[in-house]
Order: structure tokens, then sequence, then C-alpha cells
């Protein structure tokens, strides 16, 4: 038998690497600093001339006319907002959320983890009522970066870690969209909100007739979108909105489900396409002229603090109550530990942090992004450093599981 070495198969390996669950979080991670790299080399007049790009589309007397920029987070993150959709209710349903046992410390710590992060920048920012709009930029959390933590240490990880996190996420999402749609709306068009009112009811009685084609979905959810995007509300709701109505069983077929199919086939294109050109197209930070005025500005340290230290412990004293009090329990194989490494994992805020960012400035007229995305970037990094060495030390060892 010949002990040649096989020679890599390159195709196998590009599979393998979609598959890895860290995937998602890797390529997060280098389109960040891609646009790092791009901000800070004589390529940044060729990023921003890409970001700046006019894209128009006119029919009739609609005319809809952005910056690429803000067609990347008005457009594509409503793709993702419709995967969080589905998500959410898929596991309100049927997975780990439909038992109300499940609910409790997740909810109760994702609660912490947007309570205190917002106080902390406030305590900063009050005064200032421009930089005080930028509040609930610290109390989001990056779940694909979160879970990518996660992945590197592999099966050490407890099945139960990993649960928490992902539900205190989900959680942490209803409170984004819920805070989106309260605090981050521009002027109220009332014709815009009326067309999306007439949607309403066309997407309950396809769901009700169990409709499960999706062009027709996509057809309403389209005309919603541009409606939301008219009205003045943020247009990515109009994804979490037409999810809602995905139908989640089929009448013709009982083992096919519309939902967890269109959100099998939208996982990847969001995980590997859609955060990852967002993360590129608000993440390039221009860092030559930082300094110590720039580090210590209030918006940077107000974010950076409020991701870095008010998540780790709003998370983590609101669990520990509900535990101590004997409303919950600490999930199976979990130690205070671990609970509080996850609670510091929650602090990566990345994705989400950069995009109610752009929402909380982005009609302002005060160039802030560049302070914020900084405290953003910071605050990230530190927590997943710290929360990655806290669950190392509270995981057994390889050999005690063996």
């Amino acid at each position: 038998m010949s002990s040649d070495p096989q020679p890599l198969d390159p195709k196998s390996f590009v599979q393998r690497f979609f598959q890895f669950e860290a995937a998602g979080g890797i390529i997060l991670m280098l389109a960040a600093v891609a646009a790092l790299i791009c901000a800070n080399t004589e390529l940044r007049q060729y990023y921003n001339l890409l970001l700046g790009t006019p894209v128009e589309i006119r029919v009739g007397a609609l005319h809809i006319a952005k910056p690429l920029l803000l067609w990347i987070n008005d457009g594509l993150m409503a793709v993702f907002f419709f995967l969080v959709g589905l998500e959410l209710k898929r596991e309100l349903l049927e997975g780990e959320l439909s038992d109300k046992r499940n609910i409790i410390l997740p909810a109760v710590g994702a609660v912490g983890g947007m309570v205190v992060p917002a106080l902390i920048y406030l305590y900063f920012n009050a005064d200032d009522p421009i930089a005080a709009q930028g509040w609930a930029i610290p109390a989001a959390t990056d779940i694909a970066f979160a879970l990518g933590v996660l992945s590197l240490l592999g099966s050490r990880v407890p099945v139960s870690v990993k649960i928490f996190l992902t539900s205190l996420a989900i959680f942490d999402d209803i409170g984004a969209i819920i805070i989106i749609a309260i605090f981050y709306t521009s002027k109220i068009s009332t014709l815009a909100l009326v067309v999306v009112a007439c949607c309403l009811p066309v997407l309950f009685i396809m769901n009700r007739k169990h409709v499960e084609s999706r062009s027709s979905y996509i057809i309403v959810g389209a005309i919603m979108w541009v409606a939301m995007l008219k009205s003045g509300v943020h247009a990515t709701l109009a994804g979490v909105i037409l999810a809602v109505f995905i139908p989640i069983r089929s009448k013709r077929d009982p083992k096919y489900s519309p939902l967890k199919s269109l959100e099998h086939d939208l996982h990847s294109a969001v995980a590997f396409f859609v955060l990852p050109v967002f993360a590129f197209a608000n993440a390039g930070i221009n860092l030559s002229k930082v300094g110590m005025e720039q580090l210590l500005h209030d918006v940077p340290l107000g974010i950076a603090l409020g991701l870095f230290v008010g998540k780790q412990v709003g998370v983590f004293l609101l669990c520990a109550l509900v535990i101590k009090l004997g409303i919950t329990r600490m999930p199976n194989k979990m130690n205070w530990l671990s609970l509080y490494a996850t609670s510091a994992i929650c602090g990566i805020g990345f994705t989400m942090s950069l995009f109610i960012s752009s929402l909380a400035f982005e009609e302002t007229g005060v160039n802030l992004l560049f302070n914020e995305r900084l405290g953003i970037i910071i605050g990230s990094l530190l927590s997943g450093i710290v929360g990655y060495i806290l669950l190392k030390m509270s995981l057994p060892d390889k050999k005690e599981n063996a």
C-alpha cells in the first residue's frame, strides 16, 4: 500500500472551510481588516469613491437615490433582519425559546446587557444632545462574532453555553428592533405607512391560505420595503415584518417547512456576503491622526466602556440575581466563571453596533462616525479577548473529557 501523502484538494478545502462553524466570523473579521487597510493606505480615495457611488432607481414618479453605502445599510441589512425574523419565529414556535423555562435567564441577561451599557454611555455623553443619540450603540451584540469566539474552543464548549449565548443574542435582537422602530425614525410619511399597512393583510391572507411561493412573498416584501424606506421608519424593519408571515409548516408536505428552508438558504448568503459587505463598508477608519485626545473622547470612551464593562456587568449581575432568588437555575454544565465569560463575550457588538451607530448619527449633520467606530472596535476587541480567556479557564481540559 502506498504511503505517499494524498494531494490537497482545493475544492474540498473550500467546502470544509464554509462548513466550519467560525467561518462566518472569520470572513467578517477579514472584511473589517480589509476596510481598515483601504482607509489607511493610498486606497483610501478609491474606498471613499466606491462607498459614495450614487445609485438610483426610478419608476415613474417613484425615485430612490442613495450612495452605495446607504443601499448597503438600508437594503442588504434588510435581508439580514429578514433572517433574524425567521430565526426568532422558529425559536419561539419550535426552538429553545418555545420552552418558557429556557426564556427567563437569557431574557433577563439581555435586559441587563442593554440597560447598563446605555447608562454608561449616557454618563459620558448626556450633556451633549447630539452625542446622546448614540446611547443604544453599546447595547448590541454581534452573534456571528460571539459564536465565532466560542467555536475557537471547539468541542470543549458545552452545548448549554451556546444555547444561552444564542438565546440571549435573540432577545438582544428583539430589543434592537424595538429601539430602531421607536427611537431611530425620521419624519413620518403617512401615505407611505398606509402602503405598509395595506401589505399586512395581503401577507396575512397568503399565510392563512398556505401560500408557499417565495416569489409572492418577495414581491409584497419589496413593495413594503420601498414604502418603509419612504415612510421615515427604518426600512430594515420590513424584513422582520415579512418574516412573521412566512409559514413554518407546509400544508402539502408535513415534513417540509417553508420557513426553515428559506432560513437555511439565506444563512450562507448573510454570513458570507451580507455581513462581510456591511463590515467592509462601515469599518473603514483612518487611524493616521488617532491620539489620546481621540481615544478619550466621550463618544468612543462611552461606547468602549459600555461594550467592555457594561455588557459583562449588566448580563452577569441580572443573571446572578434571578439565579440566587431561585427564579431560574444555572444552565447545565455552566458555572459562575463560564457565565461571566459568556457575559463578557456579549460585549462584542461589532456589526449591530455599527448599524445602530449609522442610524444614530447619519442625519445629525455632525461627523461623529469616526469616534463611534473607534469605540466599537476597541470595546468589541477587548470583550472578545477577555471573554475567550475567561471561558478557556472555566472549561475542563481535553484530557478530563477523554
